[in-house]
């Protein structure tokens, strides 16, 4: 997302002063006099969630002043370990609506699509994920799919894209095919009127370059697929200057810290795993994604992902009054101590908004969108 633009070592100083507000003097009070004057290996645990989300920040524009070689980049750029990133993804899926109503939402147009189909598609969908994360997906599509059949009418369900742990659903016949992350894409094998529905969620802002977007986007119109659901998150990419896409990753992350405090408090060790394992490790890849550039994301707004999609040969879908409803009902159950908004109301805590005319629905907390998610079917 950021690169080194006329970015001098003053104006990255100047920056990190901007963001390193009070809870930097709390970390230099930390500091031990042989660690370097510019850096703690302890994120903030302690301040409110804007000093919290400023100290990752202020580490981040420091380790973009650094070279590989130096012992403080690595301090800074630490990697969680596997598990320790599997706990924080797993604690902010329980605790917050992010993940959840992008899953839900994606899922639904998946089941309207398969269900529109009922009558053609001899009861067999097919789902194309391009990025499985976790798998956190599918066991609601499973169960809703599984509610629908009976032992003498069952339904087909063939996910090409990561390990299958479908056992223990009824009526429910799975099949599972593997595809390595960034390996070739080679067209799967289809059945007959198979229903197919392809999964972007969190996919195409993963890749680094328009041509890979250009050229996933190709595929998947070759597919001929029934439904393409995509989901990303909101930011923007277009300014060619570090500051404004610097500034605006600050005010998103910003949001989503400000949004824990909706489900954890701050002394919270649930919080602070989230806080240091998943969302300050994005934070720091996004700072530095010139050098850590394979699975970055790169933000973008709803507008941007339309055009390319139109551009491409895809039509947007309007998303059904149920998935609108099913958000709202998440929100509700997920939404702890701020109230919920909609469309309408004053800002305040977790909201659900449809946008571009009924065919997406966002996540937002206040005034900021988080993530938007989208329909889309082949214009042929």
């Amino acid at each position: 997302m950021f690169g080194m633009e006329g970015i001098d070592e003053e104006e990255f100083l100047s920056l990190r002063l901007a963001v390193d507000t009070d809870c930097s003097h709390e970390r230099k009070r930390k500091r031990k006099r042989r660690e370097a004057p510019i850096h703690s290996d302890t994120t903030c645990d302690e301040g409110d969630s804007v000093q919290r989300v400023a100290a990752y920040f202020a580490d981040g524009l420091v380790a973009k002043l650094l070279t590989r070689k130096s012992p403080f980049y690595d301090m800074i750029m630490k990697i969680p370990t596997p598990d320790e990133e599997f706990l924080a993804f797993t604690q902010l899926y329980k605790v917050s609506p992010f993940y959840q109503f992008a899953h839900f939402t994606a899922n639904q147009a998946i089941l309207e699509a398969f269900e529109k189909e009922r009558n053609t598609n001899n009861r067999a969908l097919h789902v194309i994920d391009f990025d499985i994360c976790y798998g956190f997906q599918w066991p609601s599509l499973m169960q809703s799919l599984s509610e629908n059949a009976t032992t003498t009418n069952r339904i087909l369900l063939k996910i090409t894209g990561f390990e299958a742990f479908a056992k223990g659903f009824r009526n429910l016949v799975f099949e599972f095919h593997g595809l390595v992350r960034g390996s070739k894409l080679v067209k799967p094998k289809k059945k007959k009127n198979e229903t197919v529905a392809v999964n972007l969620v969190f996919h195409l802002n993963s890749l680094n370059s328009s041509s890979k977007i250009s050229e996933t986007l190709k595929y998947v119109y070759s597919l001929s697929p029934s439904v393409v659901v995509l989901v990303e998150q909101e930011g923007s990419r277009d300014s060619h200057k570090f500051l404004p896409r610097f500034m605006e990753s600050l005010h998103y992350f910003a949001a989503i810290f400000d949004s824990l405090d909706d489900g954890l408090p701050l002394d919270s060790a649930e919080r602070l795993s989230i806080e240091k394992n998943h969302l300050g490790k994005m934070i720091k890849c996004v700072i530095n994604h010139d050098t850590d550039n394979d699975c970055c994301p790169r933000f973008e707004k709803m507008e941007t992902w339309k055009s390319r999609m139109e551009s491409y040969g895809f039509l947007g879908i309007k998303q059904s009054s149920k998935s609108v409803m099913q958000a709202k009902l998440l929100l509700k159950i997920r939404s702890h101590s701020s109230p919920v908004k909609f469309d309408g109301e004053n800002d305040a805590g977790f909201r659900v908004s449809e946008r571009d005319e009924g065919q997406a629905i966002s996540l937002g907390w206040q005034e900021r969108f988080l993530i938007t998610a989208s329909s889309w079917c082949c214009n042929v």
